[in-house]
């Protein structure tokens, strides 16, 4: 049995398929299992809190493991080794999820494209054809990760607070959450995952983009990821396309092409979930 997973802060879904890649059961889902955020303890009890997996431990074979915060060898060691206490027969492989992004949106095994991530967290790497390249190491969700779910969670909940929301959006965002202070505060600094918490509220911004605050919001985001990850890669960007992954950017097609027209670069493939692409990539040389 091979397991190919790809990770979010938010969730974590599992395909579990044969070397020829036929799916051996249905598709799991556990919480997200970002490894800079939670500890070692919580992610052996996330993963074994899945029935299917625990009782189909022993069979697998292989594990390939994408997910966020795995970009330092510090969180890749540490993911390893749980995966590998849980699964003992396994090869284990883990990866940032930047790279499924690539193997999941590319055109052929040897495109070279710029490849960005709008999930729950955001990122940006060159894939030259061959080799992923970052030149931004991430400092997370408090620092960076424009133009994610968490950055829009918490720019809709400070427009709130600050009264910057037109009063028709606010009253509707009052009446979807609950926006009392210290359940605020309960969430973001004394339970885990304060960032897929966050990233709960970019839902509102799809329900209302008849509003002309959410447009301007969704731009304003995407035009500081591109400024401060797009454009890192400015020689690149004369010749490949940019390609995304992840649901805040298929969600947000229409406002990121608009924005790389004002900007300059071109947009080529949006995938959502990147981890059906993987299973032809991992089971063709088993």
């Amino acid at each position: 049995m091979i397991l190919i997973v790809d990770s979010g802060s938010t969730k974590s879904d599992w395909l579990a398929v044969d070397k020829e890649g036929n799916k051996l059961m249905d598709k799991v889902r556990t919480k997200g299992l970002n490894p800079a955020i939670l500890s070692e303890k919580k992610l052996h009890k996330t993963i074994l809190k899945s029935k299917e997996l625990k009782e189909n431990k022993e069979k697998v074979t292989h594990v390939f493991f994408y997910g966020a915060g795995c970009g330092t060898e510090n969180a890749r060691e540490l993911l390893t080794s749980v995966l590998t206490d849980i699964f003992p027969s396994a090869h284990v492989e883990v990866n940032e999820d930047t790279l499924a992004a690539v193997y999941a949106t590319i055109n052929h095994p040897k495109e070279a494209a710029v490849v960005c991530i709008m999930g729950t967290g955001s990122n940006c790497s060159y894939y030259d054809g061959e080799v992923l390249h970052q030149r931004v190491k991430s400092l997370g969700y408090t620092l960076m990760d424009d133009a994610s779910g968490n950055y829009y969670g918490k720019q809709l909940i400070k427009d709130y607070y600050f009264d910057h929301m037109p009063e028709n959006v606010k009253i509707a965002f009052g009446a979807k959450y609950n926006m009392d202070a210290d359940f605020i505060k309960y969430n973001l600094y004394k339970q885990p995952s304060p960032n897929a918490y966050l990233a709960n509220f970019a839902e509102f911004m799809f329900l209302h983009k008849d509003s002309d605050y959410t447009i301007k919001l969704i731009k304003d985001g995407i035009r500081e990821f591109a400024k401060n990850m797009i454009f890192q890669y400015k020689e690149e960007l004369k010749t490949v396309p940019v390609h995304f992954a992840g649901s805040i950017a298929f969600f947000a097609q229409k406002e990121i092409k608009e924005v790389a027209d004002e900007m300059g670069f071109t947009v080529g493939n949006f995938e959502r979930r990147p981890i059906d692409g993987l299973v032809p990539f991992h089971t063709k040389d088993l």
